[in-house]
C-alpha cells in the first residue's frame, strides 16, 4: 500500500449514476487508503446551506450544475484525496476535461436493477420523483454511459460487499499506476 500512496500524486474521483455507490464506495476507499474523503454534495449542502435535492429543484438543472462546476475546480487542487462526486458531475463536458487532465477518475458501474433499488430507499433524487425509476435511470444512463466510458478507471458495482469494489479499485489503481510510471 506504501507503493501505491508514494505513487498517488493527485485526486482519486468517482464518477457514476446515482446510487453506484460512489460515497459509500468512496469513504471505504479513503479509510483503505489513508486519505482524506470530500463528497461534492456534501460539500454542496455545506457551502450553500441547503440540501443538494431542494437546491436542484429550487434552482434548476443548469445552474445546479454550474455550481456543482465551480465546486468541483476547486476540490481538485492537486491534495491527494479520495472525492465521491454527484450523478452528473462527468456528464458536464468542461467538468469531464478538468477531472480527466487532473484526476484519477474511476467510473462505478452498477446494474440498473441495483440501482433503482438503492435510489428507492430515500425519496431525495429530484430526477427520480416523477415516472419510473428504473425507466427513468435506464434513459439517463443510456444518454451519460458514453461519458463515463472515458475515465480512467471502470469498475464494476453489484450487490455484493463494498469491500470487494474497493479492493477491485485498489488493484485497479495499482495496474494503472504502475502502467503510468512505465509510460
Amino acid at each position: 500500500m506504501t507503493d501505491l500512496l508514494k505513487r498517488l500524486d493527485r485526486p482519486i474521483v468517482l464518477v457514476g449514476l446515482m446510487g453506484a455507490g460512489k460515497s459509500t464506495v468512496g469513504r471505504r476507499l479513503a479509510k483503505r487508503l489513508g486519505l482524506p474523503f470530500i463528497d461534492s454534495d456534501s460539500e454542496i449542502e455545506d457551502a450553500v446551506g441547503l440540501p443538494w435535492g431542494e437546491l436542484f429543484e429550487r434552482y434548476g438543472e443548469a445552474d445546479y450544475r454550474d455550481g456543482e462546476r465551480r465546486l468541483v475546480a476547486r476540490l481538485v487542487d492537486g491534495q491527494v484525496r479520495v472525492i465521491a462526486t454527484g450523478g452528473g458531475v462527468f456528464v458536464d463536458p468542461q467538468t469531464r476535461q478538468l477531472l480527466k487532465e487532473q484526476t484519477i477518475t474511476i467510473w462505478l458501474d452498477a446494474p440498473i436493477e441495483i440501482l433503482a433499488e438503492r435510489t428507492g430507499r430515500r425519496d431525495t433524487r429530484p430526477l427520480l420523483k416523477n415516472g419510473d425509476r428504473k425507466d427513468t435511470l435506464e434513459r439517463i444512463a443510456n444518454i451519460e454511459r458514453e461519458a463515463y466510458s472515458e475515465a480512467a478507471l471502470h469498475v464494476k458495482s453489484g450487490d455484493g460487499a463494498h469491500r470487494d469494489v474497493v479492493e477491485t479499485i485498489v488493484r485497479e489503481l495499482e495496474q494503472y499506476l504502475a502502467g503510468r510510471t512505465a509510460a
